[in-house]
């Protein structure tokens, strides 16, 4: 039974003790699950692995506080255990740390000021069809709604508004087989992809300003694919690019943009994921950033769940205590002061006291 009245370090241990796995998470839903449903001011319910617990106050605005509870396979890395001022553990950092925070507050302010919708979810580390949070707003949208959101992904205590967009798309180079004892009779595809290579190692990528945070785009090569056999000249090569780009450009945007950049090229898209605005400028998102983040607030460099929020028309931006550097690797981490810290400051928050 988790102990919502624990230290919230404590709690963090407990959540990284109970392993979770991305598609294994139904003993910690669970367990999340009844510990909410003892809490007479919250309204709990659930949806495969995915949890949501409501106030009901009748308050003017309603913030989401979401978080995922499944984490990358682990590997030698639970239990838990301290070493100084650090938790250590799988999913420590990314970010069972912060769904500690969330669980703590859901259990410690039982009347905010704003109503809350706490949004516990399943399969946020595999592929995205299968995202718990991807479910939700299917299954049920009215769940998540809100006037703003906060992800507790891990941003070392730093709140990071909106995030990127990712694309990737093939940029094809043909060519003609022929006999490698004749590849003057053919035309070497591989060769012929040095070109798509001269495109990104000449590219410059933007670095816009969106809604006064400050982006850096991404173009590079992440696979490239060809060749027939050991005597055969090749007719096709592949270059895998993936393309990281800011939330004033949209998915139609992007693609576009891409295909200017490889003009002469056939370019197939092969998958994308759109950015979402910070959405600063919302009463309740920069009342957060005066009161948590102190004023202060950086772009998200990458793509978050936040883009769902997006989607659904919630301003939503990420904030939580474990450090991104660390997450999915063997010695994962999280600083028990940041976890402490997140803790005091969003309780504060959510109570009015800042």
């Amino acid at each position: 039974m988790l102990d919502l009245t624990s230290d919230v370090a404590d709690l963090a241990a407990a959540l990284v003790d109970i392993r979770s796995e991305s598609g294994t998470e139904k003993i910690l839903a669970d367990g999340i699950e009844r510990a909410l449903s003892a809490l007479p001011h919250l309204t709990v319910t659930r949806d495969g692995d995915a949890v949501v617990a409501r106030t009901d106050l009748g308050r003017e605005r309603r913030v989401v506080i979401a978080g995922h509870i499944d984490t990358v396979p682990i590997v030698d890395n639970v239990p838990s255990h301290v070493d100084g001022d650090r938790l250590y553990g799988c999913g420590t950092s990314d970010m069972k740390a912060g769904v500690a925070v969330q669980l703590r507050l859901a259990a410690l302010v039982a009347e905010p000021v704003h109503d809350v919708t706490y949004v516990f979810y399943d399969n946020e580390e595999v592929d995205a069809e299968r995202n718990g949070l991807l479910r939700l707003s299917r299954n049920h949208p009215e769940w998540l709604a809100g006037d703003f959101a906060i992800l507790m992904e891990p941003t070392d205590g730093v709140i990071e508004g909106g995030c990127q967009g990712t694309m990737r798309v093939e940029v094809v180079a043909r060519g003609e087989r022929a006999h490698s004892a004749r590849s003057w009779m053919g035309v070497n595809a591989i060769h012929g992809a040095g070109a798509v290579l001269d495109v990104l190692r000449a590219y410059t990528p933007r670095e816009p300003e969106v809604e006064g945070l400050r982006f850096h785009e991404g173009l590079n090569a992440v696979f490239i694919e060809g060749g027939v056999a050991g005597n055969v000249i090749p007719d096709e090569c592949v270059v895998k690019v993936n393309y990281r780009f800011a939330p004033d450009l949209s998915v139609a945007d992007a693609e576009a943009h891409l295909r200017e950049v490889f003009d002469g090229f056939e370019v197939r898209l092969a998958d994308a994921a759109a950015p979402a605005r910070p959405g600063l400028d919302h009463p309740a998102a920069a009342a957060f950033v005066d009161a948590v983040g102190e004023g202060r607030a950086r772009a998200k460099l990458g793509w978050t769940d936040v883009s769902r929020f997006s989607e659904l028309g919630v301003p939503a931006v990420n904030y939580g205590p474990g450090d991104p550097t660390l997450a999915h690797t063997r010695d994962e981490y999280a600083e028990i002061p940041r976890i402490r810290e997140a803790e005091e400051r969003m309780v504060a928050w959510l109570t009015g006291a800042r």
